[in-house]
């Protein structure tokens, strides 16, 4: 796996791939590598013929009370992970290159990112959709791919690359999970041996909230609550559990058949988003 660290390299390295002909994945990420990273590396390697992954922590996306010195890094064991799993080509910019002076361009993709993490977030979708648009110009890849874990994250940046017409297949890959069902995360490093024990509730509660819907026979007002009270019995303080149609996450009506159950619940220091998609038949 070559390592470059500015746009002249990767552009240089970049350009020799397209004049053999070969396409390109791209799997940007911030480091601290998982489970669920390393599936993406996988699924991109089927998309094409060379992988090329990112890792860069990016400031914009984190809000005032975030600590994003805290952010665990975790590079040379990312780079023994990527080789394993067979990328190609590993792009390190640092904010300099990212964001020169003067910085006064940023991307927003409006009405998605307005609720669920984007209300308790502010700014959040910002800085991720102009991260993106930014390491997208930059590689010019082919397709690239994300994690459905972030169902509103992958949604933004979907809809920011059809708005954009930009020549890129965004292709989504299901969470991965742990045997429990704990959705992979760099934010299960945060959680000590007893929470651990107890952060599968959010999936448990998010399949059994999917389950009530597709019964038809409680208002999604009632699930949402008893969804919230389960969390709170089992130790989890809910930030937001909302049902909404897949396709602008807007909140869910009794006619909308294609569902996603957004949650985040804080558990100690950790704050886990979890999400189920469903199709609600009639």
């Amino acid at each position: 796996m070559k390592v470059v660290e500015n746009l002249i390299d990767l552009r240089c390295e970049l350009n020799a791939v397209r004049a053999q002909g070969k396409t390109i994945a791209f799997v940007p990420t911030m480091g601290n590598l998982h489970e669920g990273h390393l599936k993406l590396i996988k699924r991109a390697r089927e998309s094409a013929d060379v992988v090329v992954s990112s890792i860069f922590i990016n400031p914009t996306q984190f809000g005032e009370n975030e600590d994003i010195g805290a952010y665990p890094k975790t590079l040379e064991a990312d780079k023994k992970h990527l080789i394993a799993d067979g990328c190609g080509l590993l792009y390190l910019p640092n904010n300099e290159i990212m964001y020169p002076e003067p910085d006064l361009t940023r991307v927003e993709v409006s009405n998605i990112t307005t609720l669920h993490c984007g209300s308790s977030r502010p700014g959040h979708f910002v800085g991720v959709a102009t991260v993106v648009l930014k390491l997208f110009n930059q590689v010019q890849p082919n397709t690239a791919v994300f994690g459905l874990k972030d169902f509103q994250q992958f949604t933004v940046i979907k809809t920011m690359v059809e708005n954009l017409f930009l020549p890129i297949e965004i292709i989504g890959v299901d969470t991965g999970r742990a045997e429990d069902g704990l959705a992979h995360s760099s934010r299960n490093n945060y959680l000590t041996a007893e929470e651990r024990e107890v952060a599968p509730t959010l999936y448990a509660t998010l399949q059994q909230a999917a389950e009530d819907c597709k019964s038809q026979t409680k208002s999604h007002a009632l699930i949402t609550r008893e969804a919230k009270e389960a969390l709170h019995a089992a130790g989890l303080t809910p930030d937001y559990f909302n049902i909404s149609n897949q396709h602008d996450l807007e909140p869910a009506t009794e006619h909308d058949t294609k569902l996603v159950i957004l949650a985040a619940a804080y558990l100690g220091k950790a704050r886990l988003i979890d999400n189920i998609a469903f199709e609600v038949l009639g």
